[in-house]
């Protein structure tokens, strides 16, 4: 179980990690993504769900990880969060992205991104 816990950890790291790459070099398509969040039934709940796979790799493998605590109050974090999204009617959630997406533009995203490939190295690092 904490094998398979931490593989999780590993590919949720490395997915932040793609995520920072797309924002670096495709901010546009970034920003597509972003519009699209919460935009149908499928995408919310599906998206809420999928989040929810790391929450919990988080929160079992903290125990085992160079940084429990972290860990822990991250995935609880995650987890929490999802459970609310849940019960938000799925048009304030689209709309959350749809402002976000207006506010931020691709240079700005580009800007964020090493701050992806930071996170997600050190969601990497917590767990090997």
């Amino acid at each position: 179980m904490i094998f398979a816990a931490k593989l999780i950890v590993l590919l949720f790291g490395l997915f932040i990690i793609s995520t920072g790459i797309l924002m670096l070099f495709n901010p546009e398509k970034a920003l597509a993504i972003l519009r699209k969040a919460g935009s149908t039934n499928f995408i919310n709940y599906a998206e809420i769900t999928l989040r929810l796979i790391p929450a919990f790799a988080l929160i079992i493998s903290a125990p085992d990880s160079r940084f429990p605590d972290v860990l822990q109050i991250f995935g609880w974090f995650m987890a929490g969060t999802s459970f609310v999204l849940y019960f938000i009617p799925r048009k304030y959630h689209h709309a959350y992205s749809l402002k976000w997406a207006g506010i931020l533009k691709p240079k700005q995203v580009r800007l964020i991104a090493p701050f992806a490939f930071l996170f997600g190295g050190l969601v990497i690092f917590s767990v090997s």
